[in-house]
Protein backbone atom coordinates (compact mmCIF):
# COMPACT_ATOMS: atom_id res chain seq x y z
CA UNK A 1 0.00 0.00 0.00
CA UNK A 2 1.49 3.30 -0.97
CA UNK A 3 1.98 6.16 1.54
CA UNK A 4 1.99 9.95 1.15
CA UNK A 5 1.57 13.02 3.38
CA UNK A 6 -1.60 14.62 1.53
CA UNK A 7 -3.48 13.11 -1.33
CA UNK A 8 -5.65 15.68 -2.97
CA UNK A 9 -9.25 14.54 -5.20
CA UNK A 10 -9.51 16.64 -8.29
CA UNK A 11 -7.05 18.87 -10.11
CA UNK A 12 -9.21 21.98 -11.04
CA UNK A 13 -8.37 25.31 -9.36
CA UNK A 14 -8.74 23.89 -6.07
CA UNK A 15 -6.70 21.06 -5.83
CA UNK A 16 -3.98 22.66 -8.50
CA UNK A 17 -3.47 25.51 -5.71
CA UNK A 18 -3.57 23.44 -2.72
CA UNK A 19 -0.86 21.32 -4.17
CA UNK A 20 1.23 24.49 -5.32
CA UNK A 21 1.18 25.49 -1.91
CA UNK A 22 2.03 21.99 -0.10
CA UNK A 23 5.07 21.52 -3.08
CA UNK A 24 6.24 25.29 -2.34
CA UNK A 25 6.36 24.22 1.92
CA UNK A 26 7.74 20.46 0.63
CA UNK A 27 5.63 19.14 3.53
CA UNK A 28 6.66 15.34 2.03
CA UNK A 29 5.31 13.09 -0.41
CA UNK A 30 1.44 14.44 -2.07
CA UNK A 31 -0.38 12.65 -4.47
CA UNK A 32 -3.09 14.18 -6.71
CA UNK A 33 -5.93 12.14 -8.85
CA UNK A 34 -7.61 13.00 -11.27
CA UNK A 35 -10.63 11.16 -12.67
CA UNK A 36 -10.08 12.91 -16.25
CA UNK A 37 -7.62 13.32 -18.69
CA UNK A 38 -4.10 14.91 -18.93
CA UNK A 39 -4.58 18.63 -20.28
CA UNK A 40 -3.46 18.25 -23.86
CA UNK A 41 -5.18 14.80 -24.12
CA UNK A 42 -8.67 16.91 -22.91
CA UNK A 43 -11.28 17.50 -25.89
CA UNK A 44 -14.36 19.97 -25.07
CA UNK A 45 -15.89 18.22 -27.50
CA UNK A 46 -16.08 14.69 -25.65
CA UNK A 47 -18.25 13.87 -23.09
CA UNK A 48 -17.60 15.35 -19.61
CA UNK A 49 -14.66 16.76 -21.72
CA UNK A 50 -15.68 20.71 -20.64
CA UNK A 51 -15.32 19.66 -16.50
CA UNK A 52 -13.46 16.72 -16.01
CA UNK A 53 -9.28 16.65 -16.86
CA UNK A 54 -6.55 18.65 -15.80
CA UNK A 55 -7.93 22.45 -14.84
CA UNK A 56 -11.37 21.43 -13.99
CA UNK A 57 -13.78 23.58 -15.46
CA UNK A 58 -11.22 25.97 -15.63
CA UNK A 59 -9.79 25.03 -18.66
CA UNK A 60 -12.19 25.63 -21.35
CA UNK A 61 -14.01 28.30 -19.54
CA UNK A 62 -13.28 32.33 -20.28
CA UNK A 63 -11.11 32.72 -17.61
CA UNK A 64 -12.74 35.06 -15.73
CA UNK A 65 -10.81 36.22 -12.69
CA UNK A 66 -13.37 38.25 -9.82
CA UNK A 67 -11.50 40.16 -7.69
CA UNK A 68 -14.63 41.53 -5.53
CA UNK A 69 -14.84 39.18 -2.52
CA UNK A 70 -18.30 39.36 -2.11
CA UNK A 71 -18.78 37.50 -5.76
CA UNK A 72 -17.92 34.10 -6.86
CA UNK A 73 -18.52 31.76 -3.65
CA UNK A 74 -19.40 31.77 0.02
CA UNK A 75 -15.86 31.93 1.66
CA UNK A 76 -17.14 35.00 2.96
CA UNK A 77 -19.19 33.53 5.20
CA UNK A 78 -16.38 32.13 6.80
CA UNK A 79 -13.39 34.17 6.62
CA UNK A 80 -13.89 37.57 7.49
CA UNK A 81 -13.53 40.16 4.95
CA UNK A 82 -10.54 41.88 5.23
CA UNK A 83 -8.37 37.95 5.48
CA UNK A 84 -10.61 36.98 2.42
CA UNK A 85 -9.89 40.43 0.59
CA UNK A 86 -6.06 39.76 1.24
CA UNK A 87 -5.97 35.72 -0.08
CA UNK A 88 -7.60 36.99 -3.09
CA UNK A 89 -4.96 39.18 -3.76
CA UNK A 90 -2.40 36.38 -3.15
CA UNK A 91 -4.40 34.42 -5.84
CA UNK A 92 -5.09 36.73 -7.82
CA UNK A 93 -0.51 37.34 -8.05
CA UNK A 94 -0.14 33.92 -8.41
CA UNK A 95 -2.20 33.95 -11.22
CA UNK A 96 -0.31 37.21 -12.46
CA UNK A 97 2.83 35.07 -12.07
CA UNK A 98 1.29 32.20 -14.28
CA UNK A 99 0.20 34.43 -17.31
CA UNK A 100 -2.56 36.31 -16.33
CA UNK A 101 -3.11 39.88 -17.96
CA UNK A 102 -2.49 43.02 -16.03
CA UNK A 103 -5.28 44.94 -17.47
CA UNK A 104 -8.03 45.05 -14.74
CA UNK A 105 -11.93 45.83 -15.33
CA UNK A 106 -14.53 46.92 -13.19
CA UNK A 107 -15.09 50.58 -14.33
CA UNK A 108 -14.54 54.25 -12.63
CA UNK A 109 -16.15 54.74 -9.21
CA UNK A 110 -18.49 57.47 -10.39
CA UNK A 111 -19.82 55.48 -13.67
CA UNK A 112 -20.22 52.30 -11.43
CA UNK A 113 -21.97 54.67 -8.94
CA UNK A 114 -24.61 55.92 -12.00
CA UNK A 115 -25.20 51.86 -13.18
CA UNK A 116 -25.81 51.32 -9.17
CA UNK A 117 -28.80 53.95 -9.33
CA UNK A 118 -30.27 53.40 -12.90
CA UNK A 119 -30.74 49.86 -12.11
CA UNK A 120 -31.77 50.78 -8.98
CA UNK A 121 -34.42 52.68 -10.61
CA UNK A 122 -35.19 49.46 -12.82
CA UNK A 123 -35.82 47.39 -9.82
CA UNK A 124 -32.74 45.39 -9.79
CA UNK A 125 -29.56 45.86 -7.72
CA UNK A 126 -26.36 46.07 -9.51
CA UNK A 127 -23.07 44.61 -7.68
CA UNK A 128 -19.96 46.06 -8.72
CA UNK A 129 -16.95 43.71 -9.63
CA UNK A 130 -13.42 44.17 -10.22
CA UNK A 131 -12.21 41.28 -12.56
CA UNK A 132 -8.84 39.98 -14.42
CA UNK A 133 -10.15 38.45 -18.42
CA UNK A 134 -7.75 35.65 -19.40
CA UNK A 135 -9.85 34.27 -22.31
CA UNK A 136 -10.58 30.88 -23.39
CA UNK A 137 -7.52 30.33 -25.61
CA UNK A 138 -5.08 30.98 -22.82
CA UNK A 139 -6.52 29.12 -19.85
CA UNK A 140 -4.77 26.44 -20.99
CA UNK A 141 -1.37 27.85 -21.20
CA UNK A 142 -1.65 29.11 -17.55
CA UNK A 143 -2.71 25.58 -16.75
CA UNK A 144 0.30 23.91 -18.28
CA UNK A 145 3.00 26.86 -16.83
CA UNK A 146 0.94 25.32 -13.23
CA UNK A 147 1.45 22.12 -14.15
CA UNK A 148 5.35 22.55 -15.02
CA UNK A 149 5.78 23.95 -11.32
CA UNK A 150 4.35 20.96 -9.87
CA UNK A 151 6.47 18.66 -11.93
CA UNK A 152 8.63 16.26 -9.91
CA UNK A 153 7.21 17.93 -6.69
CA UNK A 154 4.04 16.39 -6.68
CA UNK A 155 3.03 13.06 -8.13
CA UNK A 156 -0.01 13.35 -10.65
CA UNK A 157 -1.74 10.55 -11.76
CA UNK A 158 -4.61 11.38 -14.48
CA UNK A 159 -7.53 9.04 -16.02
CA UNK A 160 -7.64 7.90 -12.21
CA UNK A 161 -10.93 7.71 -10.39
CA UNK A 162 -11.16 8.07 -6.47
CA UNK A 163 -13.48 5.56 -5.38
CA UNK A 164 -14.24 6.45 -2.33
CA UNK A 165 -12.74 8.12 1.27
CA UNK A 166 -10.93 6.17 3.97
CA UNK A 167 -11.56 7.70 7.62
CA UNK A 168 -11.08 5.42 10.78
CA UNK A 169 -12.39 6.48 14.29
CA UNK A 170 -13.35 9.88 12.96
CA UNK A 171 -9.99 10.59 11.31
CA UNK A 172 -8.92 10.59 7.73
CA UNK A 173 -6.45 7.59 6.73
CA UNK A 174 -6.33 7.32 3.30
CA UNK A 175 -8.22 7.17 -0.43
CA UNK A 176 -9.45 4.14 -2.17
CA UNK A 177 -9.06 3.99 -5.96
CA UNK A 178 -12.09 2.87 -8.35
CA UNK A 179 -9.21 0.43 -9.67
CA UNK A 180 -8.68 -1.13 -6.08
CA UNK A 181 -5.93 0.83 -4.79
CA UNK A 182 -5.70 1.61 -1.29
CA UNK A 183 -3.61 4.69 -0.71
CA UNK A 184 -2.73 5.65 2.91
CA UNK A 185 -2.50 9.68 4.33
CA UNK A 186 -2.31 11.98 6.92
CA UNK A 187 -4.27 14.38 5.12
CA UNK A 188 -6.95 13.80 2.35
CA UNK A 189 -8.00 17.53 0.10
CA UNK A 190 -11.21 16.44 -1.66
CA UNK A 191 -11.64 18.64 -4.62
CA UNK A 192 -13.88 16.90 -6.98
CA UNK A 193 -15.57 20.22 -8.64
CA UNK A 194 -19.03 20.15 -10.60
CA UNK A 195 -18.29 17.21 -11.68
CA UNK A 196 -17.92 15.38 -8.50
CA UNK A 197 -20.80 16.81 -6.83
CA UNK A 198 -22.71 13.72 -6.82
CA UNK A 199 -20.07 11.89 -5.38
CA UNK A 200 -19.27 13.87 -2.81
CA UNK A 201 -22.63 14.09 -1.67
CA UNK A 202 -22.70 10.60 -1.43
CA UNK A 203 -19.47 10.49 0.38
CA UNK A 204 -20.92 13.16 3.24
CA UNK A 205 -23.76 10.87 3.67
CA UNK A 206 -21.51 8.02 3.80
CA UNK A 207 -19.21 9.84 6.34
CA UNK A 208 -22.18 11.41 8.06
CA UNK A 209 -20.72 15.06 7.69
CA UNK A 210 -23.80 17.16 7.87
CA UNK A 211 -24.77 19.11 4.93
CA UNK A 212 -27.85 21.48 3.79
CA UNK A 213 -28.71 21.37 -0.03
CA UNK A 214 -27.60 24.29 -2.07
CA UNK A 215 -29.74 26.42 -4.20
CA UNK A 216 -30.14 25.58 -7.86
CA UNK A 217 -29.80 28.12 -10.31
CA UNK A 218 -31.85 27.04 -13.70
CA UNK A 219 -32.53 29.25 -16.49
CA UNK A 220 -31.59 30.15 -20.14
CA UNK A 221 -28.86 32.10 -22.22
CA UNK A 222 -29.60 35.36 -23.44
CA UNK A 223 -27.52 36.36 -26.87
CA UNK A 224 -27.89 39.62 -28.43
CA UNK A 225 -25.82 41.61 -30.76
CA UNK A 226 -22.79 42.89 -28.81
CA UNK A 227 -24.27 46.51 -28.93
CA UNK A 228 -27.32 46.36 -27.25
CA UNK A 229 -25.75 44.87 -24.20
CA UNK A 230 -22.31 47.70 -24.44
CA UNK A 231 -24.28 50.06 -22.36
CA UNK A 232 -23.20 47.07 -19.48
CA UNK A 233 -19.86 45.75 -20.51
CA UNK A 234 -18.59 48.91 -21.58
CA UNK A 235 -18.61 49.83 -18.15
CA UNK A 236 -18.28 46.67 -15.98
CA UNK A 237 -17.13 44.23 -18.53
CA UNK A 238 -19.33 41.43 -16.25
CA UNK A 239 -22.22 43.08 -14.78
CA UNK A 240 -24.00 41.35 -11.74
CA UNK A 241 -27.32 42.27 -11.90
CA UNK A 242 -29.96 40.72 -8.92
CA UNK A 243 -33.74 40.94 -9.68
CA UNK A 244 -36.75 39.70 -7.26
CA UNK A 245 -39.73 39.00 -9.33
CA UNK A 246 -43.13 40.33 -8.51
CA UNK A 247 -44.65 37.33 -9.14
CA UNK A 248 -42.99 34.75 -7.35
CA UNK A 249 -40.51 37.02 -5.36
CA UNK A 250 -37.89 34.60 -6.70
CA UNK A 251 -33.88 35.72 -6.87
CA UNK A 252 -33.02 36.11 -10.46
CA UNK A 253 -29.82 37.16 -11.58
CA UNK A 254 -26.62 37.60 -14.14
CA UNK A 255 -24.24 35.38 -14.39
CA UNK A 256 -21.20 35.05 -16.83
CA UNK A 257 -21.84 37.60 -19.15
CA UNK A 258 -19.58 37.51 -22.44
CA UNK A 259 -19.08 40.48 -24.48
CA UNK A 260 -18.27 39.39 -27.94
CA UNK A 261 -18.31 35.71 -27.13
CA UNK A 262 -20.44 32.78 -28.17
CA UNK A 263 -22.38 30.16 -26.67
CA UNK A 264 -21.20 26.72 -25.96
CA UNK A 265 -22.61 23.12 -24.84
CA UNK A 266 -21.24 21.71 -21.99
CA UNK A 267 -21.86 17.37 -21.53
CA UNK A 268 -22.15 16.33 -17.99
CA UNK A 269 -21.98 12.32 -18.36
CA UNK A 270 -24.24 12.83 -21.55
CA UNK A 271 -26.32 15.74 -20.06
CA UNK A 272 -25.95 18.71 -22.74
CA UNK A 273 -26.81 22.14 -21.20
CA UNK A 274 -25.26 25.85 -22.55
CA UNK A 275 -23.00 28.27 -21.19
CA UNK A 276 -20.86 31.14 -22.63
CA UNK A 277 -16.96 31.37 -23.66
CA UNK A 278 -15.36 34.70 -24.71
CA UNK A 279 -11.87 35.13 -26.07
CA UNK A 280 -9.09 37.81 -25.38
CA UNK A 281 -8.00 37.97 -28.97
CA UNK A 282 -11.20 37.27 -30.98
CA UNK A 283 -14.44 38.39 -31.08
CA UNK A 284 -17.90 37.65 -32.30
CA UNK A 285 -20.71 40.19 -33.26
CA UNK A 286 -22.86 39.18 -30.27
CA UNK A 287 -22.81 38.98 -26.43
CA UNK A 288 -24.36 36.88 -23.94
CA UNK A 289 -24.88 35.79 -20.35
CA UNK A 290 -27.30 33.37 -18.82
CA UNK A 291 -30.65 34.50 -16.75
CA UNK A 292 -30.42 32.40 -13.66
CA UNK A 293 -33.85 31.43 -11.16
CA UNK A 294 -32.39 30.01 -7.87
CA UNK A 295 -34.47 27.76 -5.81
CA UNK A 296 -33.77 26.27 -2.55
CA UNK A 297 -36.15 23.01 -1.80
CA UNK A 298 -37.09 21.75 2.01
CA UNK A 299 -38.61 19.02 2.97
CA UNK A 300 -39.27 16.29 1.90
CA UNK A 301 -37.58 16.76 -1.00
CA UNK A 302 -33.41 17.22 -0.79
CA UNK A 303 -32.15 16.35 -4.09
CA UNK A 304 -31.52 20.08 -6.27
CA UNK A 305 -29.30 18.33 -8.37
CA UNK A 306 -31.10 15.54 -9.43
CA UNK A 307 -34.15 18.48 -10.40
CA UNK A 308 -31.40 20.34 -12.17
CA UNK A 309 -30.54 17.23 -14.00
CA UNK A 310 -34.69 16.74 -14.96
CA UNK A 311 -35.20 19.87 -16.37
CA UNK A 312 -31.55 19.31 -18.63
CA UNK A 313 -32.71 16.08 -19.68
CA UNK A 314 -36.53 17.46 -20.55
CA UNK A 315 -34.59 20.01 -23.06
CA UNK A 316 -32.19 17.19 -24.57
CA UNK A 317 -35.28 15.05 -25.33
CA UNK A 318 -37.09 18.09 -27.03
CA UNK A 319 -34.08 19.33 -29.00
CA UNK A 320 -31.90 16.15 -29.09
CA UNK A 321 -29.48 18.72 -26.88
CA UNK A 322 -30.25 22.29 -26.47
CA UNK A 323 -32.93 24.03 -27.41
CA UNK A 324 -33.02 28.14 -28.95
CA UNK A 325 -35.82 30.47 -29.26
CA UNK A 326 -36.80 33.71 -30.08
CA UNK A 327 -38.38 36.03 -27.20
CA UNK A 328 -40.73 36.93 -29.51
CA UNK A 329 -41.82 33.75 -30.24
CA UNK A 330 -41.44 33.08 -26.37
CA UNK A 331 -43.66 36.12 -25.89
CA UNK A 332 -45.96 34.99 -28.56
CA UNK A 333 -46.87 31.54 -26.65
CA UNK A 334 -45.33 29.89 -30.03
CA UNK A 335 -42.09 27.70 -31.19
CA UNK A 336 -39.17 29.18 -33.11
CA UNK A 337 -38.90 26.90 -36.26
CA UNK A 338 -35.72 27.14 -38.34
CA UNK A 339 -37.40 29.52 -41.35
CA UNK A 340 -38.75 31.86 -38.02
CA UNK A 341 -34.63 31.94 -36.43
CA UNK A 342 -33.42 32.72 -40.12
CA UNK A 343 -35.23 35.45 -40.26
CA UNK A 344 -34.17 36.88 -36.37
CA UNK A 345 -31.49 40.02 -36.88
CA UNK A 346 -29.02 37.99 -34.01
CA UNK A 347 -27.44 35.12 -35.56
CA UNK A 348 -27.09 32.40 -33.34
CA UNK A 349 -23.28 31.54 -32.27
CA UNK A 350 -24.35 28.36 -31.38
CA UNK A 351 -25.24 26.36 -34.61
CA UNK A 352 -25.97 23.48 -33.23
CA UNK A 353 -28.93 24.99 -31.26
CA UNK A 354 -32.30 23.34 -31.83
CA UNK A 355 -35.19 25.89 -32.90
CA UNK A 356 -38.10 24.93 -30.48
CA UNK A 357 -40.07 25.42 -27.51
CA UNK A 358 -38.43 26.59 -23.70
CA UNK A 359 -41.80 26.50 -22.47
CA UNK A 360 -42.57 23.06 -23.14
CA UNK A 361 -39.55 22.79 -20.86
CA UNK A 362 -39.04 25.19 -17.90
CA UNK A 363 -41.83 25.81 -15.51
CA UNK A 364 -44.36 28.33 -15.38
CA UNK A 365 -42.30 29.60 -12.95
CA UNK A 366 -39.43 30.22 -14.24
CA UNK A 367 -40.62 31.24 -17.32
CA UNK A 368 -41.89 34.52 -15.52
CA UNK A 369 -38.92 35.26 -13.56
CA UNK A 370 -36.93 35.37 -16.67
CA UNK A 371 -39.84 37.43 -18.70
CA UNK A 372 -40.18 39.71 -15.80
CA UNK A 373 -35.63 40.05 -15.30
CA UNK A 374 -36.21 40.80 -19.35
CA UNK A 375 -38.14 43.49 -19.31
CA UNK A 376 -36.36 45.24 -15.96
CA UNK A 377 -33.82 45.25 -17.96
CA UNK A 378 -35.12 46.58 -21.09
CA UNK A 379 -34.96 49.93 -18.85
CA UNK A 380 -31.37 49.60 -18.27
CA UNK A 381 -30.24 48.13 -21.83
CA UNK A 382 -32.77 49.22 -24.57
CA UNK A 383 -33.09 46.21 -26.90
CA UNK A 384 -32.87 43.49 -24.49
CA UNK A 385 -36.19 42.62 -24.45
CA UNK A 386 -36.66 42.50 -28.13
CA UNK A 387 -38.50 39.86 -30.83
CA UNK A 388 -34.71 39.14 -32.18
CA UNK A 389 -33.12 38.24 -28.45
CA UNK A 390 -32.01 34.32 -28.44
CA UNK A 391 -33.17 32.22 -25.54
CA UNK A 392 -30.84 29.00 -25.39
CA UNK A 393 -32.04 26.06 -22.86
CA UNK A 394 -31.03 25.11 -20.59
CA UNK A 395 -28.59 26.38 -18.13
CA UNK A 396 -27.83 24.91 -15.28
CA UNK A 397 -25.01 25.18 -12.55
CA UNK A 398 -25.16 22.18 -10.11
CA UNK A 399 -23.68 22.76 -7.04
CA UNK A 400 -22.54 20.70 -4.20
CA UNK A 401 -24.55 20.26 -1.08
CA UNK A 402 -22.76 22.67 1.58
CA UNK A 403 -20.71 20.54 3.80
CA UNK A 404 -20.20 21.63 7.58
CA UNK A 405 -16.85 22.94 7.32
CA UNK A 406 -14.98 25.03 9.88
CA UNK A 407 -12.85 28.20 8.59
CA UNK A 408 -10.01 25.96 7.69
CA UNK A 409 -12.46 24.01 5.06
CA UNK A 410 -11.59 20.95 7.48
CA UNK A 411 -15.00 18.73 8.35
CA UNK A 412 -15.85 17.12 11.21
CA UNK A 413 -13.48 14.07 10.12
CA UNK A 414 -10.57 15.13 11.14
CA UNK A 415 -7.84 16.00 8.77
CA UNK A 416 -10.22 15.67 6.10
CA UNK A 417 -10.99 18.71 3.91
CA UNK A 418 -13.55 19.54 0.91
CA UNK A 419 -12.55 22.48 -0.94
CA UNK A 420 -13.60 24.59 -4.43
CA UNK A 421 -17.13 24.10 -6.27
CA UNK A 422 -17.02 20.43 -4.08
CA UNK A 423 -18.21 21.75 -1.24
CA UNK A 424 -20.73 23.83 -2.41
CA UNK A 425 -18.87 26.99 -0.77
CA UNK A 426 -17.24 28.06 -4.22
CA UNK A 427 -18.54 29.37 -7.65
CA UNK A 428 -15.53 30.62 -9.69
CA UNK A 429 -11.84 30.51 -10.07
CA UNK A 430 -10.67 32.97 -7.60
CA UNK A 431 -12.49 31.24 -4.45
CA UNK A 432 -11.90 27.79 -5.74
CA UNK A 433 -8.24 28.86 -5.85
CA UNK A 434 -8.42 30.38 -2.60
CA UNK A 435 -9.56 27.36 -1.01
CA UNK A 436 -7.02 25.52 -1.95
CA UNK A 437 -4.51 27.53 -0.37
CA UNK A 438 -6.66 28.19 2.94
CA UNK A 439 -6.60 24.15 3.26
CA UNK A 440 -3.02 23.97 2.35
CA UNK A 441 -1.50 26.02 4.82
CA UNK A 442 -3.63 24.56 7.46
CA UNK A 443 -1.98 21.22 7.18
CA UNK A 444 0.93 22.93 6.79
CA UNK A 445 0.90 24.78 10.20
CA UNK A 446 -0.57 21.48 11.66
CA UNK A 447 2.14 19.28 10.83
Amino acid sequence: MSSYEVVIIGAGPAGLFAALKLADSGVGRVLLVEQGPALEERRRDQPGGLLCGWGGAGAFSDGKLILSPEVGGFLNELLPLEDLSTLIQEVDGIYQQLGAPSELYGGDPDTLELLKTEARHSGMIFIPTHLRHIGTENCQKILQRLRGDLVGRVEVRTQCRAHCILAKDATVNGVALENGEQVEARYVIAAPGRAGAAWIREEARRLAIPSVPSPVDIGVRVEVPAPVLSPLTAVAYEAKLIYYSRTFDDKVRTFCMTPYGEVVLEDVDGLITVNGHSYASRKTENSNFAILVSSTFTEPFDDPISYGQYIARLANLLGKGALVQRLGDLQAGRRTTAARLERCLTRPTLKSATPGDLSFVLPYRYLKDILEMLEALETLVPGINSLHTLLYGVEVKFYSQRLKLSPELETPIGNLFVIGDGAGITRGLIQASASGLIAARTIIRGR
